[in-house]
C-alpha cells in the first residue's frame, strides 16, 4: 500500500511540475526561441513594424538559419527571392550589397527584409494578413484575389486563398506570432 501511495505522490509531482512548465512562459521560450533580436527590433523600429511578426515570418521562412537558400532561389533567415532584394536595395536608402551578404549576413537580409514587409505594410492599407500572404505569393497575386473577391484578406476566410502554400504560410505565421506574444511582452 505504500508503494502505491508513494506513486499517487510522484505521479502528482510530475503533474505539477508539467502544469507549472507549460503554463509558465518562460519555459516556453526554450520551445519558442527569437534569434537576432537586436536585429530584428532595430529594423522593425526603423520601419513601424512588429517585431514579434518579423521573428514569425523568419521563423517560417528559415528557423533562424543564416545561409539558407531554397529549391526556388529564396535567400537567407528571411528568403528573399534575388529579384526582390535587387528592387529593395534600388528602390530603398540600404546600401547596395551583393547577394551573397543578403544570403549570409542576418543584419543585412533583414534590412532587406522588414524594408520589403514595410512596403506590403503600406501597399495593403496595414492590413497585416494580406501582407503575409504577399510576402509569400507576392503584392500581384494578393491584389488580385482582392479585387476578384476571392479572399477577403482576413485570417478567418484563410480557406479562400487560392494557393494551398499561402494558405498554409499564413496559418503557420499566425500561429508563430501569437506563441511569441503570449510568451515575450515585448522584444
Amino acid at each position: 500500500m505504500k508503494w502505491l501511495r508513494k506513486k499517487r505522490v510522484l505521479l502528482l509531482l510530475f503533474l505539477g511540475f508539467t502544469v507549472i512548465l507549460f503554463f509558465n512562459s518562460k519555459w516556453l521560450a526554450l520551445f519558442y526561441p527569437i534569434h537576432f533580436k537586436e536585429e530584428i527590433k532595430i529594423h522593425s523600429q526603423k520601419y513601424n513594424l512588429d517585431p514579434l511578426m518579423v521573428a514569425a515570418i523568419i521563423r517560417v521562412e528559415s528557423n533562424y538559419k543564416t545561409g539558407s537558400e531554397s529549391k526556388k532561389g529564396a535567400l537567407g533567415i528571411m528568403q528573399i527571392m534575388p529579384d526582390t532584394a535587387k528592387w529593395v536595395i534600388e528602390q530603398s536608402k540600404l546600401p547596395d550589397v551583393s547577394l551573397d551578404k543578403v544570403k549570409e549576413e542576418s543584419d543585412t537580409n533583414i534590412a532587406i527584409g522588414t524594408w520589403y514587409l514595410k512596403s506590403l505594410h503600406e501597399q495593403f492599407d496595414g492590413n497585416e494578413i494580406a501582407m503575409i500572404a504577399a510576402y509569400n505569393a507576392g503584392p500581384t497575386n494578393v491584389r488580385n484575389w482582392l479585387r476578384s473577391g476571392r479572399w477577403d484578406g482576413k485570417l478567418e476566410s484563410v480557406k479562400n486563398i487560392p494557393f494551398g502554400e499561402t494558405r498554409h504560410y499564413v496559418q503557420r505565421v499566425t500561429h508563430y506570432y501569437d506563441q511569441y506574444s503570449d510568451i515575450y511582452e515585448h522584444l
